[in-house]
C-alpha cells in the first residue's frame, strides 16, 4: 500500500506555508520596499542550502470529516542553511500572516516555540545564529486566553540559551521592521546588531509610552535608526535596505570562527605583504592640533577593501574595525583624531565590547593610537567617563588574545595606557611622528612648572623655554635607545611590519582555542 496520499498532503501544506500570508499581502509588503522573510532567508544563504524545520506547524481547519482544509502558517520561518559554504541556524518572523508575530511564541512549542528552537538548534550544534527580526512581546490580551495572569515567562524565557551562545557562537540579530518588548530584548542578545533604515526597536511602543508617559512620540522618533544606532548605541550598524542588510550579515560573519573552538577564517585577499604606502610618509601633520583621516590610514595598512567597520556613528571618537592582514583576522581599535581623539563614554563603551568580541572568537587586537587622554569638563564627569574608561582597561587586562600597539601620534595620560598590553608581551611600535607621556607638554608644563612659570620674568618665555627642553627629550628615539619601546619605524614599512607579527601570533591563538574562562560576551 502506498502513502502517496499523505505525501501530497505534506506537499500541500508545504505549498500553503510557502504562500505566506497570501498574494494580497506579500503585495502590499514589496510595495512597501521590504522582502518577505522567505525572500530575506534566500538572499542571505547559499541557493538551496536552506533546509526549513517547522513549515508545517500553523492553525488549521478540518471539514466535518477531519479532512484539512487550510491551515495559515506560524509566523516565523527558520531552519538550517548555508553561508559561503559554512552551517548557520537562521530564523525570522513573517509579519505578512494575519494576527501577528505573537502565534510563533512559547504556546506552540514547550522549549520556546520556533524562535526558540533555531536558537537551541545553533547552541547544539556550535554553529552561528542569525536572527531576522520584525515581532512584538507578549499582550495583555493572553491573560483572557489563559484566564489568568502569567508571570513573564511563565513557559520558557526567550532568553535561555543566550549566556551558552554568547560564550560559544556568533550570534546576528538584524531589525528588518518593527522589534519591540522581548523581540527587541532578544536582539540586544547578540555579538552583532544592525537595523534598516525603515525598522524601529524599543521597548515598549508608542502606545503604551503615551499611557505611561504622556508622551506622544512616533516609532522613528522612539526608537528608529538615528536614536537606536546613532544616539543610543543599542544597534551597531545602520542599512539602507534590506538587500544591505544583508549584504553586512554576511561580510560580519566572513570574520568569524563557526564557533570558540575553531580559528577565525584565513582567505587570501590577493594583496602583497610587503606593499609600502609612500602616503603614510605625509599622513600624519607636525602640528598636532591639525587632523588627519585614521580610516584612511587603516586601508593603507591592511588587506585592500577587507576593512569592516562595527558600530561607525557611534562613539565616533574611536574607531573599531575587523580586517584581515594576509588574510588573516584582526581586530583593530583606534583614536579618531578628526573628533580629536579624546576618550569619551561612548567610545570607551563601544571599545570594551569590541574587544570582549574579539577575545572570545580569538582574534588579535592592533590599537592604533593617537589619544591626548580622557575626555575631560564637567559633563564628561558627570556621564561617568572615568568609569567606562577603567571598564575598558578592565576588560582588556582579561583578554587574553595577543595585542599589538602602533603609536602613530599621541599616547597620553590613562587613556593611553589602556592601548598597552601590560599583562601581556606589551609589543609597541611607533611612527617618528609619537609623543607620549603622562600629559601632553603643551598642557602640562603649566601643571608641572606653575610655580618657576610665574615668578619669573617673562613667564610665557619661560614657558616656551620648558616646552622646548621637554621636546627634545620627548623624541620617540630617545624612548627607542633605552629599549623602553620596541620599534620605531618607517610608516611605509607598516604592513610588512605588522602582516609578518599578526602571522606568528596564530600558533598561540590555536593554544587558547575554546570559552573563555571570563565568560563571552555581555549585551
Amino acid at each position: 500500500m502506498s502513502w502517496k496520499p499523505e505525501a501530497d498532503e505534506i506537499a500541500r501544506r508545504r505549498q500553503w506555508a510557502e504562500a505566506m500570508g497570501g498574494e494580497e499581502r506579500v503585495r502590499g509588503y514589496h510595495e512597501r520596499g521590504y522582502l518577505t522573510i522567505r525572500e530575506r532567508i534566500g538572499h542571505l544563504t547559499d541557493k538551496g542550502s536552506f533546509q526549513e524545520v517547522g513549515k508545517l506547524a500553523g492553525k488549521a481547519t478540518y471539514d466535518e470529516n477531519g479532512n484539512v482544509q487550510h491551515v495559515v502558517p506560524m509566523p516565523y520561518v527558520m531552519g538550517l542553511a548555508k553561508i559561503d559554504g559554512r552551517p548557520v541556524a537562521v530564523g525570522g518572523e513573517d509579519t505578512t500572516i494575519p494576527g501577528g508575530t505573537s502565534m510563533s511564541g512559547s504556546s506552540w512549542r514547550i522549549k520556546g516555540g520556533q524562535s526558540g528552537f533555531v536558537d537551541d538548534l545553533a547552541c547544539e550544534y556550535k554553529i552561528p545564529l542569525v536572527r531576522l527580526c520584525s515581532g512584538y512581546g507578549g499582550s495583555v490580551g493572553s491573560t483572557k486566553k489563559l484566564g489568568y495572569a502569567a508571570l513573564p515567562g511563565h513557559t520558557r524565557m526567550p532568553f535561555q540559551n543566550t549566556v551558552e551562545l554568547l560564550e560559544t557562537v556568533p550570534v546576528v540579530s538584524a531589525v528588518m521592521g518593527t522589534a519591540a518588548g522581548g523581540p527587541a530584548g532578544r536582539v540586544m542578545m547578540s555579538h552583532f546588531t544592525i537595523m534598516t533604515k525603515k525598522s524601529s526597536i524599543f521597548a515598549a511602543g508608542p502606545p503604551v509610552v503615551e499611557r505611561g508617559t504622556g508622551e506622544k512620540v512616533t516609532k522613528e522618533e522612539l526608537g528608529g535608526w538615528r536614536i537606536a544606532v546613532n544616539k543610543a548605541g543599542t544597534i551597531d550598524n545602520v542599512a539602507e535596505d534590506d538587500e544591505d542588510c544583508l549584504r553586512q550579515i554576511k561580510r560580519f560573519l566572513s570574520y568569524m570562527p563557526q564557533n570558540v573552538w575553531e580559528l577565525p577564517p584565513v582567505v587570501d585577499t590577493g594583496d602583497r605583504i610587503d606593499r609600502c604606502e609612500d602616503e603614510l610618509l605625509d599622513i600624519i601633520p607636525r602640528d598636532t592640533r591639525k587632523p588627519y583621516n585614521m580610516h584612511h590610514l587603516i586601508e593603507m595598512i591592511v588587506d585592500k577593501d577587507s576593512a569592516f567597520e562595527v558600530q561607525p556613528t557611534y562613539g565616533r571618537a574611536g574607531i573599531n574595525m575587523l580586517a584581515r592582514l594576509n588574510g588573516k583576522v584582526v581586530g583593530i581599535i583606534a583614536n579618531n583624531p578628526m573628533l580629536g581623539g579624546v576618550v569619551d563614554i561612548k567610545s570607551a563603551r563601544k571599545q570594551t565590547r569590541f574587544i570582549e568580541l574579539c577575545d572570545c572568537f580569538h582574534i588579535p587586537i592592533l590599537f592604533i593610537v593617537d589619544v591626548p587622554g580622557y575626555g575631560i569638563g564637567v559633563e564628561a564627569e558627570m556621564n561617568g567617563v572615568l568609569r567606562e574608561g577603567m571598564r575598558q582597561l578592565y576588560v582588556k587586562m582579561q583578554a587574553t588574545v595577543p595585542k599589538m600597539s602602533l603609536i602613530v601620534r599621541r599616547c597620553f595620560g590613562m587613556a593611553g595606557g589602556t592601548t598597552l598590553d601590560k599583562t601581556g608581551l606589551n609589543f609597541k611600535i611607533a611612527w617618528p611622528s609619537a609623543t607620549w607621556g603622562s600629559l601632553p607638554v603643551e598642557g602640562g608644563v603649566s601643571a608641572a612648572y606653575k610655580h618657576e612659570i610665574e615668578n619669573a620674568p617673562d613667564p610665557e618665555k619661560r614657558r616656551a623655554e620648558i616646552e622646548a627642553e621637554l621636546k627634545s627629550l620627548s623624541s620617540p628615539f630617545r624612548t627607542a635607545e633605552a629599549f623602553a619601546i620596541e620599534d620605531v619605524i618607517d610608516p611605509r614599512e607598516t604592513r610588512p611590519y605588522l602582516c609578518q607579527f599578526f602571522d606568528a601570533m596564530q600558533g598561540k591563538l590555536k593554544l587558547g582555542l575554546g570559552p573563555k574562562k571570563k565568560g563571552g560576551v555581555r549585551p
